[in-house]
């Protein structure tokens, strides 16, 4: 069953409103299971590995994961909506 396209809006706009890592961390805490922040986490640094050219079967060694999903994470980057490749590069040039 699909979420009504008014709930999705409102939790885009939930997100938007955070400013700080702080209130990102508030609202995780909250919203999300411990397992849930672990897998997001989880997801977002294989990400940054597969960017950096790392082999996906290093990055399934380093982050403990399965090869599998190193390359949903790799079908994600390649072929997904460009949320990965946009903050990425929003981050690198915050630094």
């Amino acid at each position: 069953m699909s979420v009504p396209a008014k709930h999705y809006k409102a939790l885009c706009s939930l997100f938007a409103s955070i400013k700080t890592e702080e209130e990102a961390d508030l609202l995780l805490q909250d919203l999300l299971t411990p397992q849930e922040i672990d897998s997001l986490a989880e997801r977002w640094q294989l990400i940054q590995e597969l960017v950096k050219g790392t082999p996906q079967r290093e990055i399934a060694d380093k982050l403990n994961v399965s090869i599998s999903k190193v390359t949903r994470g790799s079908r994600a980057l390649q072929y997904g909506s460009g949320g990965f490749k946009y903050f990425l590069e929003r981050m690198a040039r915050k630094q």
